[in-house]
Order: structure tokens, then sequence, then C-alpha cells
């Protein structure tokens, strides 16, 4: 903080932003049921040795969810680290939405798309559903197939969800800046009040000063009486 200018405690609330609580976000919420559903995927159906997908993509799902809560720790202070950490995060869970479309085709299964038996009922499953609770006991049971049509379905829906929310994002960021901004904003509005109240006790000291001249008038008056 500049010694000269400092920001009165009382407004450091113009300038950190609040925290937004990561967990409440739908979004959030889905990446952690990809994290433990991929992680539940890779040892049932992956191999446990010589195969670096296991690695891509465990890394792609903490990555995914893990962003997303220091995005939001950052944006205290920084919405554009926050961004940016957002950016990392989507980038992450659309390079998990790849490997599990890349699985499908290679062991020969199907991609559920519109007009699929169970398409329409696992899209409504996936919307109306956040919670890890709601899919965890389905884990051992799903077969890959499942498992990775799921995957996929919950993976655009994040990306879709995060852009919406990223777009927000930028458009706050346009209209309100960062914290440099906002600490500039701060100490203007800071001086500006030093200013208002220095006129006033100017104009408060200069009608003292006559009343006070006033009174000596009057007294130099009666003593004449």
């Amino acid at each position: 903080m500049n010694k000269e200018n400092p920001i009165p405690a009382h407004q450091l609330e113009t300038v950190l932003r609040k925290q937004t609580n990561w967990k409440n976000l739908w979004f959030y919420q889905k990446t952690v049921v990809l994290y433990q559903l991929t992680y539940v995927f890779t040892r049932r159906f992956l191999p446990a040795y010589g195969d670096r997908t296991v690695d891509q993509m465990l890394q792609a799902a903490r990555s995914g969810k893990q962003n997303i809560v220091e995005g939001s720790a950052d944006g205290v202070t920084s919405m554009e680290m926050e961004l940016k950490l957002l950016n990392v995060a989507r980038s992450s869970i659309q390079e998990l939405l790849e490997d599990y479309e890349d699985y499908l085709p290679a062991h020969r299964l199907t991609k559920w798309t519109a007009g699929h038996p169970r398409y329409d009922q696992m899209l409504r499953y996936c919307r109306e559903h956040n919670s890890l609770e709601d899919y965890e006991p389905f884990f051992e049971k799903w077969s890959d197939e499942e498992v990775a049509n799921i995957a996929i379905t919950l993976c655009r829906m994040v990306d879709k969800m995060m852009m919406t929310y990223q777009q927000n994002k930028e458009q706050e960021f346009i209209t309100e800046g960062g914290i440099r901004e906002r600490m500039t904003a701060a100490r203007l509005g800071y001086r500006t009040n030093q200013r208002e109240t220095i006129e006033q006790l100017t104009r408060e000291v200069e009608r003292l000063k006559q009343e006070n001249a006033e009174l000596k008038n009057k007294l130099r008056e009666l003593a004449h009486l």
C-alpha cells in the first residue's frame, strides 16, 4: 500500500472483491463428479501400467476441478488471474472430453446421441443432478460405454456453463476493472472526501472568525457607553 495515499480500512471492501463460493457453482460440482468418475473409469477399464492415457485423464479431470477453486480464491484480488485459471480449467475439461470421445470408437462402443434409446434419460439425469452422491452408487455398476457417455455429457455441460460464467466475469471486468482500477478509485474517493472535509472546516473557521470579530466590535461599543 502507498504510505502517502493509504486506503482507509472502511474502503477496503471497494477494493477487494467478495470471494465466490465455488462449492455452490453447478459446474464445479459436476467437475467433482467427473474427477471421481474418471478415477474409477481408469482403474476399471484402462491398463494399470504402460498406458499414458490414465495419467492424462486423471490430470485433466483434476486440473478442471482445482483451477476453478484457485481461480475463485485468486479472484478476490485479481479478476485477470481468475479468468486465466478458469480458462485453464475449461481447457482441461475439453481435453478430458477428447479422451472419452476417443475411447468409444477405439473400443467399438456406441456414442449416445439424439435418437439413442438412452440419450434423453441420460441427458435429463445429468442436468438435474450435480452431487457426487447421485452418481457414486453406479460407479462400479456402469459399463465402460455407460461411463464414457455420461462423462462426455457432463464435460459438455461443464464447458457450456463455464463459457457463460466466463463471459459474465469478462463483462464484470470491463465495467468494474481489476484491483488497480479499484484501488485508484478508492484513493480518489478518499482524496475527494478529504477535500470536502477541509473545505467544510475552512468555511466553519471563516464563520467563527467573522462571529468573533462581531463580538469584539460589540465589546468595544459597550466599553464606550
